[in-house]
C-alpha cells in the first residue's frame, strides 16, 4: 500500500484537524457547507492567509484550508520539497476525506500545487482555480526565488517581511495600506529555514509545461497585470497549454491581486467555483 492511500485523520489544535498523508502530518481546517473545495496556499504562509477568501467560500462550499508541508502545524521534514511530493500530500488529504472529486484553488506555488495533483490524480480533481502562479520558472523567477532564500535566513523577521511586500504589492496598494503593512511586519516568524528553503526549491523546479495538455477539468487563472513576481506572461503561458482555461486578468494589481480587490476577487471566483 502507497503513503498517500495509508492515510488516517485525527483532531488537532485551534479546532483543525490533521492526516497522515505521504509520510508526514498535514493540518487543516474545515469551514462551511455544500461541494468540497481545497484550498492550497503559498510558499512560507499557513492556511490562515485563507480567511478572508473561506469567509465568502464557505457559504457555498465546504472549505478545507490547510498547512502544506513545512507550514503552520503540518510536518516540516528535511526537504528539498517538489510540488508533485505535496500534491501527493492533498491526494492522501482528498482521500482520506472521502471528498473527491473536488475543486481546488492554489496561490502562487500552490497553483503549481494543484497542476500537479490534477495532473498525476485526476480522479480527485473537479474544477481547477489557479491564483498566480506559473508552470515553469523562468530565470528572472528562479532568481527571486533564490534571493528569497537567502534574505530570509540573513535578515530579520520584521526586514524579510518588508522585502516581501515590496515584491506582492503595488505600489498603489501600499501607500495606501502602509501601516497596516507595518503592523503586519512585527508578526514572528514560526516557520523554520529549512522548510522555506525546502519549498523554495520547489517552486524553483516546478515544470509542468510538457504535460498541462492533460488537464481535462475547466480551470480559472487569474494574475495582476502590474505582478512584477511572477508576470503576467506565467499566467498567460499557462491559459496558453491547459486547453479550454479562462484567464482573468485584475486590471492595476499584482502578486496578491486576489487580497487587492478582495471583494471583486471573492465574488467572481464564488461565481465560477460554482
Amino acid at each position: 500500500m502507497s503513503a498517500i492511500d495509508d492515510t488516517s485523520a485525527a483532531t488537532g489544535a485551534a479546532g483543525g484537524a490533521t492526516v497522515a498523508t505521504n509520510g508526514i502530518d498535514l493540518a487543516y481546517t474545515e469551514r462551511g457547507s455544500g461541494e468540497p473545495l481545497v484550498l492550497i496556499m503559498g510558499l512560507g504562509a499557513d492556511r490562515s492567509a485563507w480567511d478572508a477568501h473561506v469567509a465568502a467560500y464557505e457559504k457555498r462550499f465546504r472549505c478545507f484550508a490547510v498547512d502544506n508541508r513545512g507550514s503552520g502545524a503540518s510536518s516540516k521534514p528535511g526537504g528539498p520539497y517538489s510540488t508533485a511530493e505535496m500534491a501527493d500530500d492533498y491526494a492522501g488529504l482528498i482521500r482520506s476525506l472521502g471528498a473527491g472529486p473536488v475543486r481546488v484553488a492554489g496561490i502562487s506555488m500552490g497553483g503549481a500545487i494543484a497542476q500537479e495533483l490534477a495532473l498525476r490524480h485526476p480522479e480527485l480533481v473537479e474544477r481547477l482555480l489557479l491564483v498566480s502562479s506559473w508552470a515553469r520558472c523562468d530565470d528572472y523567477t528562479k532568481e527571486i526565488f533564490r534571493h528569497f532564500s537567502r534574505m530570509r535566513g540573513a535578515a530579520s523577521p520584521g526586514e524579510f517581511a518588508r522585502l516581501l511586500q515590496l515584491w506582492i504589492w503595488t505600489p498603489a496598494y501600499l501607500n495606501a495600506h502602509l501601516e497596516e503593512l507595518r503592523e503586519a511586519r512585527r508578526e514572528p516568524a514560526t516557520m523554520p529555514q529549512h522548510a522555506f528553503d525546502a519549498q523554495c526549491a520547489a517552486c524553483i523546479d516546478h515544470d509542468t509545461v510538457g504535460r498541462l495538455a492533460d488537464i481535462g477539468v475547466p480551470t480559472l487563472i487569474t494574475a495582476g497585470d502590474r505582478d512584477i513576481f511572477t508576470p503576467l506572461a506565467l499566467a498567460a503561458e499557462l491559459h496558453e497549454h491547459i486547453p479550454g482555461s479562462s484567464l482573468k486578468v485584475f486590471p492595476g494589481t499584482g502578486h496578491v491581486h486576489h487580497w487587492e480587490v478582495l471583494d471583486e476577487f471573492n465574488e467572481f471566483t464564488t461565481e465560477w467555483l460554482r
